[in-house]
């Protein structure tokens, strides 16, 4: 079988995307980038890189040198760090403060942008959560949850509610936030998600096992809807316990499911 007949192939024509994350074992999103390239008939394989957050500089002045690659997904701990690493960034990734997919230029450039929230809401929505004019709580001030949140106020929420563990950082953001949705009622919140429609955990705490919970289950209701971003486990504690109060719940897959399709659109698959 040929390279042409085998769309799985690798050839010197191959364009080059990658994911930079430590750890990188855990990641998801490179069979799902490789199987749309396939989809749409394109030359090009994503794999991971393992880069440790002091050698992020330096990897992004290599890639402005490769001339296949493309672009990549930058996830934890990288999404904040890159901002400043990017020659030019979106509108969106400078409000947010982080970037989780860049796109190498022609003329070796390095443009950022942040998919998370706009990934995690689509796939919020696709399974029939309606978010405007609803209470959001939100747990996380990092570089994912900054994207959720800018995406919730997009959409009209009537409250957005923060909670952090570092106060100033759930403050700052609601300020930042505020100047450009003054319409959404941002609030800085304690551990205590009660009197809410819908509670999202936008930290990475689920990920590992002996994590603590990311905000109290006492404050949880039947009927709320509670949503994850991590995506493995697919039932996190988080979830388990929601779900045995009898709340909907909402995993971390279809944010990644979602946002594939969007990051692929960005780097001109």
């Amino acid at each position: 079988m040929t390279a042409e007949e085998n769309p799985a192939t690798i050839t010197g024509r191959t364009r080059v995307l990658g994911i930079f994350a430590d750890p990188v074992g855990h990641v998801k999103a490179p069979p799902l980038i490789n199987e749309i390239a396939r989809r749409r008939g394109q030359d090009a394989v994503m794999v991971p890189f393992h880069i440790a957050p002091g050698d992020l500089a330096t990897v992004f002045d290599t890639l402005r040198r490769i001339k296949s690659f493309d672009g990549g997904i930058v996830t934890v701990p990288h999404k904040n760090a890159a901002l400043d690493l990017c020659d030019r960034i979106s509108d969106r990734a400078r409000l947010v403060g982080a970037v989780n997919v860049i796109r190498r230029m022609p003329d070796g450039r390095i443009h950022g942008d942040a998919l998370d929230g706009i990934g995690f809401l689509a796939g919020l929505k696709a399974a029939g959560h309606e978010v405007m004019g609803r209470r959001v709580y939100l747990a996380g001030a990092g570089g994912a949850a900054k994207a959720i949140a800018e995406a919730f106020a997009a959409e009209g929420v009537a409250q957005l509610t923060i909670y952090n563990r570092t106060m100033e950082r759930a403050a700052e953001l609601c300020d930042r936030l505020a100047a450009v949705y003054p319409s959404v009622r941002f609030t800085i919140g304690t551990e205590n998600p009660e009197n809410h429609d819908i509670a999202v955990n936008g930290t990475s705490l689920g990920l590992r096992d002996g994590d603590a919970l990311p905000f109290g289950v006492a404050g949880l209701s039947p009927g709320m809807v509670v949503a994850e971003v991590v995506m493995e486990p697919e039932i996190t504690p988080l979830l388990a316990a929601a779900r045995g109060i009898g709340c909907t719940i909402h995993p971390g897959k279809p944010m990644l499911e979602y946002q594939t399709e969007l990051m692929s659109d960005f780097f001109g698959l």
